[in-house]
């Protein structure tokens, strides 16, 4: 992998890790729970669990794109296979704020996430495709 693919992955994971941290505060910063009715327990619990398991995925892949691409033991494979997943995850959040855009409430905060997906899709996405198409020593 070149040092300009590796780079890439860093700083992918690294906004990564970031918005994963980050989202652990969105609820009360955002006051999500103040939408949903308070006899709706079950709700916000579902809510409260799929957030932290979005957060820490969001962590977990990061690090894990980081310590495969810096690791001297990572095979093509396991690059290959991390980073497909991780772009696949990242062109459906692109995806997602093209056909359901959130951040429509604040003027620029919708194209500025778009923008913020694009760039972290692309950190991953680029790589994944020079390593797909670099040669292989015989």
């Amino acid at each position: 992998m070149t040092l300009f693919a590796k780079i890439l992955v860093i700083l992918g994971s690294s906004a990564s890790m970031g918005f994963g941290v980050w989202h652990f505060f969105v609820p009360r910063a955002w006051r999500w729970y103040s939408y949903v009715d308070a006899d709706a327990t079950e709700l916000v619990a579902a809510i409260r669990a799929t957030n932290a398991f979005f957060s820490l995925s969001l962590v977990f892949f990061g690090i894990v794109n980081v310590l495969l691409i810096l690791g001297d033991r990572s095979s093509r494979y396991s690059i290959i296979v991390t980073l497909a997943a991780t772009s696949f995850l990242w062109l459906t959040r692109v995806a997602l704020q093209v056909v359901y855009p959130q951040g429509t409430l604040y003027p620029g905060l919708q194209y500025g996430m778009l923008s913020a997906f694009v760039v972290v899709a692309l950190c991953y996405t680029i790589p994944l495709v020079s390593i797909l198409f670099q040669r292989r020593p015989a």
